[in-house]
C-alpha cells in the first residue's frame, strides 16, 4: 500500500502541476490537431459520386490518429523531463527514500493521463474529417486506446529520465525511442483498422498483442529504470 501510495501520489503532483499551467497539454494537443488537419487536406481526392465534390479516404485514419500520439506524446515528454531537470525534481526523487519503481511509475501514469487528453480530442477530429467509423464500436476503441497509450507512456518514461542530463536530449530521444516503440504502433494501428472494418476477432488479436507488449516492457522498464537513471 506504500509503494502505491508513492505512485499515486508522484503521479497526482505532476498532473496537478500540469492543469495548472496548461503547458504541456495544449502544446501537445494543438500539435496534434495540427497534425490531423493537415493530413485531411493532403489526402483530399475527388469524389466518384455523381454530385462530386471533395472526399477523404478513411482506411487512412488509423495512421493519422497514431502518428499524431506518437508525435504530440514525443513533444510532451521531452518537456515533462525538461521541468523535472529545470527544477531539480529528479535529483530530489532519487534521494528521497521513494523506491525507484514508484518514482518510475508514477511519471509513466502522469504521461499516460496527458497522451489520453490529446487522444480524447484526435479521436473525434479523425471522425469528422475523414468520415471513419472509429465509435462503433467502443469498447474495442477504449481498449485500444488504453493498451497503446500505456505503452508509450510506459516506454517513454524510461528513455525520457535516461537522455535526462544528455545536452542533446531532443535529437536523441527519438531516435532511442521510436524503433522500440515501431510493434507497439503497428499493432495499434492494425488493430484500428480491423476495428473499422467489422474484422473484430482480428482487432482482438491486437489488443492482446499491445497488453503482452504492455507487460513485457513494465517488467523491464521496472528491472532497469534504476540502473538507467542513475547511470
Amino acid at each position: 500500500m506504500d509503494f502505491l501510495q508513492h505512485v499515486k501520489t508522484l503521479a497526482w503532483k505532476d498532473i496537478r502541476v500540469e492543469f495548472r499551467s496548461r503547458e504541456i497539454v495544449y502544446t501537445m494537443t494543438f500539435f496534434a490537431g495540427m497534425v490531423v488537419l493537415l493530413f485531411s487536406f493532403a489526402f483530399l481526392r475527388e469524389s466518384s459520386a455523381a454530385n462530386g465534390g471533395m472526399i477523404t479516404d478513411a482506411s487512412l485514419s488509423p495512421g493519422f490518429i497514431w502518428v499524431a500520439v506518437l508525435f504530440s506524446g514525443t513533444l510532451g515528454l521531452s518537456r515533462t523531463f525538461d521541468r523535472e531537470r529545470e527544477t531539480g525534481t529528479m535529483r530530489g526523487l532519487l534521494l528521497s527514500p521513494m523506491p525507484r519503481a514508484a518514482i518510475f511509475l508514477g511519471k509513466a501514469v502522469g504521461i499516460f493521463v496527458m497522451v489520453l487528453v490529446v487522444q480524447a480530442v484526435v479521436l473525434p477530429l479523425v471522425a469528422l474529417f475523414f468520415d471513419a467509423p472509429l465509435f462503433d464500436h467502443p469498447l474495442a476503441l477504449l481498449c485500444l486506446t488504453l493498451a497503446g497509450t500505456l505503452g508509450f507512456a510506459l516506454v517513454g518514461s524510461v528513455f525520457a529520465a535516461m537522455l535526462l542530463k544528455s545536452g542533446s536530449r531532443e535529437v536523441l530521444l527519438p531516435v532511442v525511442l521510436y524503433p522500440i516503440l515501431v510493434p507497439l504502433f503497428i499493432a495499434a494501428i492494425k488493430g484500428t483498422a480491423t476495428m473499422m472494418s467489422g474484422s473484430m476477432s482480428e482487432t482482438w488479436f491486437w489488443i492482446r498483442f499491445l497488453l503482452a507488449y504492455d507487460l513485457i516492457f513494465t517488467v523491464a522498464a521496472l528491472w532497469t529504470f534504476e540502473h538507467l537513471v542513475i547511470e
